[in-house]
């Protein structure tokens, strides 16, 4: 037997099942990702493995004195006392001992009492012998495997370093297995990349919940999806899952239309069969009604979110033309001789450590915030939707309903009416959820609601702040391919390095000291493009000490953006070509002279310039990118 073994365990919190004979072996020293929907049952399935809940059937078997812990998904805020305090509470019964052995060696440090020396003497024999000094050198261990300063105040931490003293508490009692449920949540690259290198260096075993799929790539050696109640195992990595579980849903449609066909000839058969003659074969009659129970337990694949962006009208060509511009708070700098031109179409990301003043930045393109040196120009007609991170556009207390529709019982998307329960219903929101109040959603959902919410509003410059946090993966890639499709101007912060390199098409990195620098495409090809290592991006913010990140692996294959790319880049030369064969043919008539001024004649002139190195770029991007999907193609495994 594995280290635990999850044996046809069902749950039901009183509508269909979240978990239907669930079953899974899990063996030590596994990294395993656990995937499925929103609502599928993912932290069920860990609070069934924490205790916390207890199946409606069926039996978790655990190897002998198997520990568990768990870092949760929601960081309180207000827990009190220093990193030490927050670690050492993991081990509830030395909790009063540590903490007055750590005081009185503080207090030794700064005063060197007599009287101090002597309690400290009584502190430590009662530590020897209660076990609890052992328990203190984990303590200490794991505080410094986590790089982490014991004496910092737990309240004053960023989201990162709260995650990572968390990430320290659940080791201190040295789980075999260490539950994670999304632990990249509002943390910045700089974190997200110190977790994986230190979760591919812990040696026991793991289960991971998480959206971010480059995460999911580099760590997972398991993956194990919910779906519609089953728990299915993959043994292989993210990538090859995605092909596997593609090859099963195909093979399992087809499985469903060759048994559906037979049910239908079998009702048809039974129908005649009662005019045609009185007896029957009964045995085929008792076989129909079994294939009706089974079509009827069937539990078809949830639909998927409906994503559609109202556009409004074009802006100008022109969105912002940023000019040297400078912004600090006191003497911290956010922005030094920063200059950048967003033109109508481009899709910009923007990456950095948290507090380095992406926000910042985004206030002062928009024009809520003056740069103090520098000038902002900003184009004409522009229309804004704003995604915000931290949710404050909903209200708590009011329903769904009340906040997309304003109370209304319809909504205009595209110029049409929709009446609202079949909008929400668009974003997975049943009828029976729409008069319930935002506070009782669950985080996925809530950014369900705020894209819903975003989406009856018609614009032409979308802003992004962490749109992807909670999203599953399906929601998560529809969004992608409707941001491609968007017409209009997108300013994106994001940590999701996947989602950078499939939808931005270029990425204003914050690195350090003030100095923004903007580069042509997403994450990757930042990292290809940067001349030197940037510390700023590879150290997670309160680290004493910086680390050598490690060097980008080789491309294998076009990213999603780029195949993209260069399926419309054909279509996209065809379009200049024929505007400029029009352009052409009107500047080669002598009648466009007669009746033209010379400023019309000059544009024209201009236009064919620029459509001459639109081309130019056009025909040079499509070979680069037809040389890379033949060098890949070609290349073995």
């Amino acid at each position: 037997m594995g280290l635990i073994w999850i044996n046809e365990i069902s749950v039901s919190f009183g509508g269909p099942r979240l978990l239907d004979g669930a079953t899974l072996q899990i063996e030590a020293g596994e990294r395993i990702g656990l995937l499925g929907r929103n609502g599928s049952g993912k932290s069920t399935l860990m609070k069934l493995l924490m205790g916390d809940v207890t199946p409606d059937s069926g039996e978790i078997i655990r190897s002998d004195e198997v520990r568990i812990a768990m870092l949760p998904q929601d960081v309180p805020e207000d827990l009190p006392g220093t990193i030490y305090d927050v670690v050492t509470s993991g081990g509830r019964e030395h909790l009063e001992l540590l903490r007055e052995y750590h005081d009185l060696t503080q207090q030794m440090s700064r005063s060197g009492d007599d009287g101090l020396l002597k309690k400290l003497e009584g502190v430590q024999h009662r530590l020897e012998t209660t076990g609890a000094w052992l328990y203190h050198q984990r303590v200490k261990t794991i505080i410094a495997r986590t790089e982490l300063d014991e004496n910092a105040e737990f309240k004053f931490l960023s989201a990162g370093m709260k995650r990572r003293v968390l990430l320290a508490k659940a080791l201190v009692n040295e789980p075999d297995l260490l539950l994670l449920d999304e632990p990249t949540n509002h943390l910045d690259i700089n974190a997200i990349l110190w977790l994986e290198d230190f979760l591919l260096n812990f040696e026991k075993t793991l289960m991971l919940v998480t959206h971010d799929r480059a995460f999911l790539q580099r760590l997972a050696t398991r993956i194990a999806e919910i779906d519609r109640g089953r728990l299915i195992s993959f043994p292989c990595d993210y990538g090859t899952y995605l092909e596997r579980r593609q090859a099963l849903l195909e093979a399992q449609q087809k499985q469903w239309q060759e048994f559906d066909k037979k049910l239908a000839r079998e009702e048809t058969w039974i129908r005649q069969g009662i005019r045609a003659r009185r007896t029957r074969n009964e045995g085929r009659v008792r076989a129909l009604m079994e294939m009706r129970q089974e079509r009827a337990r069937r539990r078809e694949k949830t639909g998927n979110v409906r994503l559609a962006i109202q556009e409004a009208e074009r802006s100008g060509r022109l969105v912002v033309e940023a000019e040297k511009i400078h912004f600090a708070f006191g003497d911290h700098k956010i922005v030094e001789g920063f200059s950048t031109t967003i033109i109508r179409g481009d899709k910009v990301g923007m990456i950095g450590p948290n507090g380095s003043g992406k926000t910042t930045l985004l206030k002062i393109l928009l024009g809520e915030l003056e740069p103090q040196q520098g000038k902002v120009r900003r184009g004409t007609g522009i229309r804004v939707a704003y995604f915000d991170q931290l949710r404050d556009q909903l209200d708590e207390n009011g329903t769904l309903k009340d906040n997309v529709a304003a109370g209304n019982d319809m909504v205009v998307v595209d110029g049409v009416s929709r009446h609202i329960v079949s909008y929400l219903q668009d974003f997975l929101f049943p009828p029976d959820r729409i008069l319930s109040p935002v506070s009782s959603l669950s985080g996925g959902e809530r950014n369900r609601l705020l894209l819903a919410k975003l989406f009856i509003l018609p614009s032409n410059v979308l802003v992004l702040d962490e749109p992807t946090n909670d999203l599953d993966m399906e929601t998560l890639e529809l969004l992608e391919d409707r941001l491609l499709e968007y017409n209009g101007t997108i300013l994106m912060v994001s940590h999701d390095r996947a989602f950078l390199n499939n939808v931005v098409t270029s990425t204003i990195v914050f690195e350090g000291k003030g100095r923004v620098q903007e580069y042509v495409g997403g994450y990757d090809d930042w990292l290809r493009q940067r001349t030197e290592p940037d510390e700023s991006l590879k150290t997670a913010p309160g680290d004493q000490k910086q680390k050598k990140g490690k060097p980008p692996r080789e491309k294998q294959k076009l990213s999603h953006k780029e195949t993209r790319e260069l399926e419309t880049l054909p279509l996209k030369i065809e379009s200049l070509e024929e505007e400029k064969q029009r352009l052409l043919e009107t500047l080669n008539s002598p009648e466009f002279y007669v009746s033209r001024d010379s400023a019309q004649i000059n544009r024209a002139n201009d236009r064919l310039k620029a459509l001459e190195e639109e081309l130019e770029g056009a025909y040079g991007r499509w070979d680069e990118l037809e040389s890379l999907a033949a060098k890949f193609s070609s290349e073995p495994g």
